[in-house]
């Protein structure tokens, strides 16, 4: 057992926290809430305290139980205990929720069926169990895929939920109401591997301390102090977990701390819940709450903008941020209206090539934006003026699995001896073709010196392959040469859609029913749009190519690009917040499906958006934006009319009060009409595609544009929407105005 460290003669870690932090600090007996602004030294706080309990000789190290949401923010802990401490922080039972949970486990397996050098699963490992489970059921997979049975399982457990455990109401008829019989045998399975997956962890070892009174007693007095942060993150098994842990039978020794912010609980999609937090004075009667609100990242204004939008929220136990510094004035939130989304993303682009010739460093920029979709946008203007980004928490997008299978798909029509692309696709999604079957395909194109989908018409002629596969093969090539047929009478985006839907690859996600499948259709609905920004496939190709081929720098500044559940615990001098408009933030399926409570954690998530910015905050909307491929007119979001008027500076028109725009049409100037005229439809296979709403002002003779294609040029003459353009490498071209933009 590690010695206590020698007391110093003067505690100055203490003497670098402020009021409230101290309080928060030397208030180590009994329960405590402490209530964590953005911004307000959270983590400074927990370190300390943990190092106080042991620099005040309380506790000994493994008499502690802290307790973390990520391996990052454990070993971050650890290393600030160290410092304070002037020596290792050995003999801590530190970690997250995970392997604290796991470490236990092993000593106590037994109880639940399980010896302790038990295995623990990976994802694909779990699914193949389940997989094995329902065919051994009789469920028929297609019907009930495996993806949408572990979902469920998942929640259970979330939700502390043993197979006995899973009542009537929590039940669910999912494979004709037998998912709790395969949750059960899915469970047996686990047990006779002697494996549990990561649920399971928390399940099992909650399970032990509500069954077994000695080993709760023996936790009881080994812990005499328990850390939580991020609080307002746990889900339900968490929480009973830590209750279980921190009621010991004596009132007086309940030395709970949990660290977290009721106003940054973004996770409910999850299993995060934010009852936990606000119901801690229930649980835990008599506690005391230290609030947190001296914020020493941001400027007055912003801090002043995102407590007056938060405190529209009722379900909040209530704080107010203020600035922590005395260098904390500054520039008002800025409210930009635009025409539409490709305005915005040419101004987020125009300011970040201003702040970068002024010497703003591009890695103190963020884009946050609340769909994934979003993304694309900024990416190619990005690409475009030659400004180096990185996306946090993702991939590219036209790095993403389902991009790339569908970018595939349109490389075989364009140009059918690409081996690579027909490779890829074959058999996505499932076509009976296993690797005898391609490797027969192979050797064919090899021998004969063929494309591959040359050697696949040879393998069908011949009868080389078995009846399903043959006949799932023949219509995919036979597809092929129907949509390439389609091309010059239909056009690009309309076979593309078709394409999509008719291969199967539309219903392929649209039956998986993982989380992220929603999200993929989203991309892919993005990426017709995108092709109808292109006059042909071929050019589409072409740009994406030269997209991929600019890839950043490992090394250098880039501008952050993320989606704003990314974003929490981060921080940026300059932060844009593009698409708040109704339906898309407040998005309309947290509406949809939470109601009030679902437009209170997006109102939290705007919260946590405004206050990832140190210095600059510039939120943007637009009246027409093109989501998922089709143009609709835009209405301002609720929450702009939300920030407080004397903080907020409006640009571009429109401004922030949604009750005036809507009483009063002409609060857009005439050229930016609040309802844009109804856009013709396109219809692409299931997909249907608008085109992008005119507006009045033309492209004068004499403006400078940029075309994806043909680069730099001037516009010579003008009818309509066609524009004669002499570009400076390409020579005089007629384009479209929808092609180029004002450079």
């Amino acid at each position: 057992m590690t010695d206590f460290p020698t007391a110093p003669r003067q505690p100055d870690y203490l003497s670098r926290l402020n009021p409230e932090q101290r309080a928060a600090v030397e208030t180590v007996d009994g329960p405590l809430l402490v209530l964590a602004g953005a911004g307000t030294g959270k983590t400074r706080v927990l370190t300390t305290r943990f190092a106080h309990i042991l620099m005040t000789r309380r506790a000994y190290p493994n008499q502690v139980l802290a307790v973390t949401f990520t391996n990052k923010a454990a070993r971050e802990m650890r290393e600030r205990v160290a410092g304070i401490l002037g020596q290792p922080a050995e003999g801590l039972w530190l970690g997250t929720f995970h392997a604290l949970c796991a470490r236990m486990l092993r000593r106590h397996a037994e109880y639940v069926g399980l010896s302790s050098n038990f295995s623990i699963l990976d994802t694909d490992d779990q699914m193949r169990l389940l997989k094995q489970v329902m065919e051994a059921a009789g469920i028929d997979m297609k019907r009930w895929p495996p993806q949408g049975m572990m979902a469920l399982i998942q929640r259970w457990k979330d939700r502390g939920l043993t197979p006995a455990r899973v009542t009537p109401a929590e039940d669910s008829d999912y494979a004709n109401n037998r998912a709790r019989a395969i949750y059960a045998a899915y469970q047996e399975r686990l047990k006779a591997l002697n494996a549990c997956d990561f649920g399971d962890l928390l399940l099992h070892m909650t399970e032990i301390l509500r069954t077994q009174e000695a080993v709760l007693a023996q936790y009881h007095r080994m812990f005499r102090y328990i850390l939580v942060d991020e609080y307002q993150d746990t889900n339900l098994v968490q929480y009973l977990w830590l209750r279980l842990l921190a009621q010991r039978p004596d009132p007086a020794e309940r030395n709970i701390c949990c660290v977290g912010d009721d106003d940054q609980s973004i996770y409910s999609w999850r299993g995060a819940e934010i009852e936990n937090i606000l119901r801690f004075e229930k649980d835990f009667p008599g506690a005391t709450i230290v609030r947190l609100e001296a914020n020493y990242r941001s400027t007055a204004p912003i801090l002043a903008a995102a407590s007056g939008l938060i405190a529209k929220n009722s379900g909040r136990l209530g704080k107010t941020l203020r600035p922590g510094r005395n260098d904390a004035k500054g520039e008002k939130v800025r409210v930009v209206s635009l025409w539409d989304s490709e305005e915005e993303a040419r101004m987020v682009g125009s300011r970040i090539e201003a702040a970068r010739r002024g010497g703003h460093n591009l890695s103190e920029v963020a884009i946050l934006v609340r769909a994934g979709f979003q993304t694309r946008a900024f990416e190619e203007r990005m690409i475009t003026l030659g400004v180096p980004y990185r996306v946090i928490g993702g991939l590219k997008f036209y790095e993403r699995a389902e991009i790339r299978d569908a970018m595939a798909y349109l490389r075989v029509l364009n140009q059918p001896a690409d081996d690579l692309a027909f490779e890829r696709i074959v058999n996505t999604p499932k076509r009976g073709l296993g690797d005898t079957s391609l490797r027969a395909m192979h050797e064919l194109a090899r021998s004969e010196g063929k494309p591959l989908i040359v050697a696949a018409w040879r393998l069908i002629e011949t009868g080389a392959l078995r009846p399903k596969p043959r006949q799932a093969l023949r219509e995919l090539l036979e597809g092929f040469a129907r949509w390439r047929e389609m091309l010059p009478r239909e056009g690009h985006v309309v076979v593309a859609g078709t394409l999509l839907d008719e291969s199967g690859y539309t219903d392929m996600w649209k039956q998986d029913k993982s989380p992220e499948a929603p999200g993929r259709l989203e991309n892919l609905k993005e990426l017709l749009r995108a092709l109808g920004e292109f006059e042909s496939l071929a050019g589409f190709l072409e740009h994406v190519a030269l997209v991929m081929e600019n890839d950043e720098n490992a090394e250098g500044e880039r501008v952050s690009l993320m989606t704003l559940h990314a974003a929490k615990g981060l921080e940026f001098d300059t932060v844009f917040l593009p698409g708040w408009e109704e339906g898309l933030f407040p998005h309309q399926r947290a509406l949809d499906e939470g109601g009030e409570k679902g437009l209170e954690e997006e109102r939290r998530l705007a919260y946590v958006g405004i206050t990832r910015a140190r210095r600059h905050c510039i939120i943007s909307h637009a009246a027409n934006r093109r989501i998922y491929a089709n143009w609709t007119s835009a209405i301002p979001s609720r929450f702009l009319d939300e920030l407080p008027p004397d903080q907020v500076e409006v640009e571009g028109g429109a401004g922030a009060a949604r009750a005036r725009m809507m009483s009063q049409p002409s609060a857009f100037p005439d050229q930016f009409p609040l309802v844009a005229r109804k856009p013709r439809v396109i219809e692409a296979g299931a997909w249907e595609v608008a085109e992008r709403p005119a507006r009045a002002a033309a492209i004068p003779v004499g403006t400078r544009v940029f075309h994806n294609k043909f680069g730099y040029g001037r516009v010579v003459a003008a009818d309509e929407n066609k524009l004669d353009v002499e570009f400076e490498k390409a020579g005089r071209k007629r384009v479209l105005d929808t092609f180029v933009e004002k450079a």
